[in-house]
């Protein structure tokens, strides 16, 4: 066992690992964080994306030992109390969730982005979401909420 220290969504925090614990595990085993979907596990659908020191990564890849004195930002943490994320609003707005597995990791890929890219185009989406798998939605949709959200986040200097 490995004692790492974490931030996860805005608070620290310290927890014993085995060396070969992947974090998706840890963050639905041992922290609660459901929100985070395994999907295939090798990497090929998005669904478990999240933040990690700002830049989205897929949870399923990475091992916790790595993550030791790092920021982790997972869908939980976009909510602030009973407020949505403007991502998560736009999502709700825009009907782009339809079954919901691939959401969370679309919206952690989206929250990077708009960080990095606060002023994107229809195609700069595309490309965002290119690494999500969905069956539900055809992905206009999505595409259309990552924009509104994008342009919602501008507006009102939301992180």
């Amino acid at each position: 066992m490995k004692t790492i220290r974490i931030n996860i969504n805005g608070e620290w925090k310290k927890l014993k690992v085995n060396p070969q614990d992947r974090l998706i595990d840890t963050l639905r085993g041992q922290l609660g964080l459901t929100g985070t979907k395994e999907g295939c596990g090798e990497g090929e659908c998005g669904a478990c994306t999240i933040n990690l020191n700002g830049k989205a990564v897929l949870a399923c890849l990475i091992l916790s030992v790595q993550t030791d004195e790092s920021r982790i930002l997972t869908i939980e943490g976009l909510q602030k109390g009973l407020e949505l994320h403007p991502l998560q609003t736009a999502f709700l707005n825009e009907s782009a969730v339809q079954c919901g597995f691939c959401t969370p990791g679309m919206i952690m890929a989206a929250h990077a982005f708009i960080r990095e890219n606060p002023e994107p185009d229809m195609q700069m989406v595309k490309e965002c979401l290119a690494n999500n798998l969905c069956r539900c939605t055809g992905y206009e949709k999505p595409v259309k909420a990552v924009l509104a959200a994008a342009c919602s986040m501008r507006e009102t200097n939301h992180d």
